[in-house]
Parts: structure tokens; sequence; C-alpha cells
């Protein structure tokens, strides 16, 4: 009797420490970045790359501008400045640079949706506009998150979230056109209203260096697909964890509208900040909250990670310089993660 009560001890031990175990947060400390002194001088950088050769690009929203940092001399330049015409952004909501330094803005001045791709040193190579006019169904802090905000720069094309279209991703040439559009659009239960169908399947296209493709969705239940290179899914998983769970229990079923010019749109806050995918094809996703879960190429949640600067951040963009180097913002810092 002795015996099994022990053992029964023992096992509810080894039961909690893993329950601890897999519940575990990582605090990572910043181990470099941007000096203090030139990241306080942005007013609202929301994506922090670098290239090869070590030069920083900072895209800074609201100074609608893109800044290049010099890899020896730390010297700051403006290398793409406000403004309405052609090699110029005004009121840009997406950044993303290619692995050879050209970088892609999206804007949209007087309301229509425009993407133009530039050279490492600034220079205007292309660009088209989108057709129709900018919906801002999904905001935060005034950054329109759908349409081109959820922008991925491959260096060959572009992919773009266009629930519209009847599909979650759609690739676009680098003149404009698009070539294909693949990923069934989810369940919602609200197909009868068209809004909140479409709000509800908005989200993060991205392409995954070892082959294929995610998709994150931003709104509603937190949940992602992998698709391999022909666009076929590969798997669905729900992202959940206790830091979630506050807020998909607020999830409402019945969603409050706002009035806006071409009618009455849902709120719909989004419950995913950000995503990217490190070099070995592991996807990691930024909470609204300062919570980033890391999930290998099968879809399982390793590690539930915080970042922390002077505080810890809610990261509106992450950037893999290598498989053992991210980059931030807010703050312009570099974090080591193995």
């Amino acid at each position: 009797m002795r015996v099994l009560l022990v053992a029964a001890v023992v096992l509810m031990l080894f039961l909690g420490a893993g329950t601890a175990a897999q519940h575990r947060v990582e605090v990572l400390l910043a181990r470099g970045g941007l000096p203090a002194h030139i990241a306080a001088s942005f007013a609202e950088p929301i994506a922090f790359q670098r290239t090869s050769t070590g030069d920083a690009f900072v895209f800074d929203r609201r100074e609608h501008a893109v800044y290049r940092v010099d890899a020896r001399t730390n010297e700051v330049r403006k290398i793409v400045q406000i403004g309405q015409e052609e090699g110029r952004i005004m009121q840009p909501g997406a950044f993303d640079m290619a692995p050879d330094g050209t970088f892609v803005v999206a804007d949209a001045p007087n309301n229509r949706e425009r993407i133009q791709i530039f050279s490492p040193r600034g220079a205007r190579l292309g660009g088209f506009m989108l057709p129709g006019r900018t919906t801002a169904r999904v905001t935060i802090g005034g950054l329109v998150l759908n349409g081109v905000g959820s922008l991925q720069y491959t260096g060959q094309s572009i992919l773009i979230n266009e629930p519209d279209g009847g599909a979650l991703i759609t690739e676009y040439g680098l003149a404009g056109t698009p070539s294909r559009a693949f990923g069934n659009l989810r369940e919602t239960g609200h197909e009868t209203d068209r809004e909140l169908h479409l709000m509800l399947n908005t989200g993060l296209s991205l392409a995954n260096p070892t082959g294929g493709f995610y998709f994150v969705f931003q709104t509603g239940r937190p949940l992602f697909r992998k698709y391999n290179a022909a666009g076929v899914l590969l798997f669905e998983r729900h992202v959940e964890g206790p830091e979630l769970d506050p807020i998909v229990k607020s999830l409402p079923d019945i969603w409050p509208g706002r009035s806006i010019a071409e009618g009455t749109l849902p709120v719909v806050p989004p419950t995913i900040r950000t995503a990217a995918v490190d070099p070995d094809g592991n996807l990691w996703i930024g909470l609204t909250t300062p919570y980033v879960y890391e999930f290998n190429d099968v879809g399982d949640k390793i590690r539930t990670i915080q970042f922390k600067g002077t505080s810890l951040i809610v990261p509106s963009s992450l950037f893999f310089v290598n498989r053992e180097r991210v980059l931030v913002t807010p703050g312009c810092y570099e974090f080591d993660v193995h």
C-alpha cells in the first residue's frame, strides 16, 4: 500500500512538472539593436530589418518615411520621404525587404492602395496601384492591417491577403499582375454578413524559407494554416495558451458596428499582432499582449516567449537576420533566440 502511495505521489509530481514546463515563459533580454539615441529619434518604427551587409532599414509609419542606418558609422539617412507622387509614400501601412536588399512599401494616397518597390538606396524600381479604394476593416492604433497592410515581399513576388476575391492568399508579380490565389476562406458562422465574414478571414500571408507558405488569421479565434509550394493545404492548427484565454473568452457572438462613409462595418479587434517565419521554417506568432508563441514545422507549439528591452515588448514586427537572431520593433532591438 505504501509503495502504491509513493508511486502516486511521484506520478503527480511528474505530471505537475510537465504542466509547469509546458506553460513556462522564457524572457529574452535584448542583446543589441540600434543605439538608444537613434532608436528614440523615430516617431513610430513598425519595421526594423537588416541586409547581409549589416545595414539596417527602419520604416517609420508616422513620419511616412524609410531610413537606412549604416552598419559601420551608424549614420542615419532618410531614403524614402513623404509625398503622394511616385517614389514617395503617403499614409504607409507596410514594409518588407527581400534578401537582396530591395524593399517594398505599401501606402494609400487618396485612399488608393499602392505598392512600390525600391532599391537599397531608396530609388524607385517599380510599383502598381490596386483596383478600388481601401476599406479599413481591421486596425490597431490607427494602422490598417488588412489589404496591403498584410503584404510580404519575397523578391520575386508579393503576397497579400485579399479575402474579397474568395481566397486567403493572392500572389502578385512585381508588375502588379496577380499570378494565383489560394487558400479557402474559413467558416465563420457569419457568412450571411459579408463584411464580418471577410474581417474574420483577415490575416498574414507568409512565405516559408524551407518551402510553401503559412497563413495566420489575425481576427476571431486564433489559428494558422500551412500550405505547400503549390498552395495545397497541409494542416490547420488552433493557437492556444493561457495568455490567449482571456482574449478568446471575450470574443462576442454579436459584433458591434461603427458608422463610416460607405455604411456600417463591425468593429473587429485583432487577436494576433504580427508573425514571421524563421530560417528553419518555424512560425513565430506575436499576440496583442507581450507574448510570442513559436511553432515548429509540424504545427506544435514549442515555446512561449517574452521580449524585454527597457520593458516588456508587444512586437509590431519580427525579422530574422539568421536562425540565431531576430530584430524586433518597437524599440529596434536585437535578440538571441537560441
